[in-house]
């Protein structure tokens, strides 16, 4: 089919062997590509109960029919395996441009299995696929390997690298590209480590068959001009994702000291003026990216200085809220610690806040950790991190779960402060003020993640549209602090993000451009028919999109035992704590409001009260003969 590379590249470590298959034009029909072909291939072929850890899990990176072409921010890479975070379906994606490389090599997507016998990577260039050796990268952190592989095979090739934390196995690794580019959640980093592949280098330098290329550069044109003509598009690039941190603190939404609380004094200081100011050299853009969100600076700090990209407004709102950094510097030399490791920032911040919150409450002793630890010091939380990434003790170790599982360990409450959903981390919003978000957090498929349904503006400003319209609103427009709880009305705006936003992860393409901006999306549709040459309307990749999300919640429980209802409520923190200070000061969940909105979202998804997808539901979305 025009649009796509035509080929999976499957590559078994343990037996060496490397095979090509043509991809099926039905896959293409049914499940787009990127987070479908993902989900499709991991729940046919994954051995259930398979540990994330063994040879058997695999390792997925796959594209979408928009991946590399002429048209805006086209360069999002998709992988997925089985989470050592959750035990669930895992995916997470980057962007950069290692996606579109691949495609140019002749390939959709790669399916990796089993382990390789010494450390080692992967060699891709065209036809060309080689398991090569890695003695001389293993060991050298993420930024370290990319620029020695950079040097050693040529500037041209795009490289996927993971940390020491990735060989060590750390459940919220992450994989590192093109300097500063994550695929951060779910441990997707450890399981690379677990087949001893430090990274992976792809040069491509072929090109995409499209149905239609007059068409397509007219449109892909056309596009790039109404992107530049949105009204946010002066406002929003300068900052990035950074730009929204103090209307975040402003609606009562911002996490401080692991949750306690939702509002800081200090916002201003780490802002994205602050980035601007005290970071920035210059914007940092992915593949075709007419937005680029990124922001290459240096830091410098009593601690070290770095050059690094970021940080964005997960890392400045975990860092600078949750363990509660007051320096701009320090949130990006954290970041940039993170990235060189091979962590997940949301996730190691996540952590290191609940270990300080541990040792305040007497939890867990200085003997153990290793030195005193508290709330904005800086030191403790280089330490934490470097403590958890490489594994230095016990309580290293420990933390190198996640904090469910560490919380599970420690227990003595620890686990009603524990900030995750299935075991996931919880990303930079917090939420007693904000039902619709609340919900949307409670039942993404990963666990506790925002790119699978934003929609605080929802709960605080009742007219926005899209990032851009809420930040121009400010925390004056349209406010309501303490929302009212309606599970049916909340319900309906969750599944519509959620099937929204995961859109874009089937086509291969960035959401900013739809969501920041307000990029229409039916341009998306007719991109995709233009350049494939099969006609499809912006509803019916919904209906796709709908689908895969049933599949995922079918892939998590098949594989963790009892999963259902209960995987879906947040921690007591948010049901039993009303909020202690800020501007919704006072609110918080009651356990009748949790389930009457999953009530509502169950009964509006067609699952039963526990949460598991019916045969009719499954019927009706296209699962019937996958799914028996």
């Amino acid at each position: 089919m025009d649009g796509y590379a035509g080929k999976i590249l499957r590559i078994d470590l343990t037996e060496e062997k490397i095979s090509k298959q043509k991809l099926p034009q039905k896959l293409c029909k049914e499940f787009i590509g990127g987070r479908g072909f993902v989900a499709k291939t991991l729940y046919e072929e994954l051995p259930p109960d398979t540990d994330p850890f063994g040879e058997g899990n695999l390792f997925i990176i796959a594209t979408g029919p928009l991946s590399g072409h002429f048209l805006p921010a086209s360069g999002k890479t998709h992988f997925g395996s089985k989470s050592p975070a959750t035990g669930g379906y895992a995916d997470s994606n980057m962007g950069g441009h290692f996606g579109p490389a691949l495609k140019y090599a002749g390939y959709d997507m790669a399916v990796i299995t089993g382990k390789a016998i010494t450390p080692s990577y992967l060699y891709i260039k065209d036809d060309t696929i080689e398991i090569r050796p890695a003695k001389d990268y293993w060991g050298k952190g993420s930024l370290t390997c990319e620029e020695m592989m950079k040097k050693d095979l040529g500037e041209d090739f795009q490289i996927l690298t993971i940390g020491p934390a990735g060989e060590k196995l750390v459940k919220f690794a992450c994989i590192t590209h093109d300097f500063g580019r994550q695929a951060g959640r779910t441990g997707i980093g450890a399981v690379l480590g677990s087949k001893n592949i430090k990274a992976i280098a792809v040069k491509g330098t072929g090109s995409i068959p499209v149905f239609d290329v007059e068409k397509a550069y007219a449109k892909g044109k056309e596009a790039f001009k109404k992107v530049s003509q949105k009204p946010g598009f002066k406002g929003w690039t300068p900052e990035g994702t950074a730009g929204i941190t103090d209307w975040v603190n402003e609606v009562g939404s911002f996490p401080a000291k692991n949750f306690q609380t939702s509002h800081i004094d200090h916002s201003h200081l780490i802002n994205g003026e602050k980035v601007l100011e005290k970071l920035k050299i210059t914007d940092k853009g992915c593949y075709c990216c007419p937005t680029p969100c990124g922001k290459y600076g240096h830091t410098k700090t009593a601690l070290g200085s770095a050059y690094m990209e970021g940080p964005e407004f997960e890392t400045i709102s975990l860092f600078g809220g949750s363990c509660m950094l007051k320096n701009i510097e320090e949130v990006a030399y954290a970041n940039y610690l993170c990235d060189e490791l091979g962590i997940d920032t949301i996730s190691g911040a996540s952590v290191a806040a609940f270990a300080i919150e541990c040792f305040e409450k007497k939890l867990i002793t200085a003997d153990e950790i290793g030195q005193k630890i508290e709330f904005g010091d800086f030191e403790s939380i280089i330490y934490l991190l470097n403590l958890m990434s490489l594994r230095q003790n016990d309580l290293g170790d420990l933390l190198a779960q996640g904090v469910k599982t560490a919380s599970e360990s420690i227990q003595k409450g620890s686990e009603k402060f524990a900030i995750h959903v299935k075991g996931l981390e919880w990303t930079g919003y917090e939420c007693r003020n904000a039902p619709s978000m609340m919900l949307a957090y409670m039942t993404a498929d990963i666990g506790a993640h925002h790119n699978r349904g934003w929609v605080l503006g929802h709960d605080v400003v009742g007219a926005a549209t899209n990032v851009h319209d809420l930040i121009s609103a400010g925390a004056s427009g349209d406010k309501r602090p303490k929302a009212i709880v309606s599970g049916k009305n909340s319900a309906k705006f969750v599944i519509d993000s959620q099937h929204i936003r995961p859109t874009f992860d089937l086509l291969g393409c960035c959401r900013l451009q739809m969501m920041e901006l307000g990029f229409e999306v039916e341009n998306y549709a007719e991109l995709y028919s233009i350049i494939t040459g099969r006609k499809i309307t912006w509803d019916e990749l919904l209906k796709i999109s709908e689908k895969v999300w049933n599949l995922t919640r079918m892939i998590s429980a098949r594989e963790i035992k009892d999963f259902g209802r209960k995987s879906d409520y947040p921690p007591a923190r948010f049901y039993e704590e009303p909020t202690p200070s800020g501007p919704n000061k006072g609110y918080c969940f009651s356990m009748d409001e949790l389930d009457e909105l999953l009530d509502a979202y169950y009964e509006a998804r067609g699952w039963d009260k526990n949460g598991i997808p019916t045969n009719k539901t499954l019927d009706s979305v296209g699962l019937k003969q996958l799914i028996k």
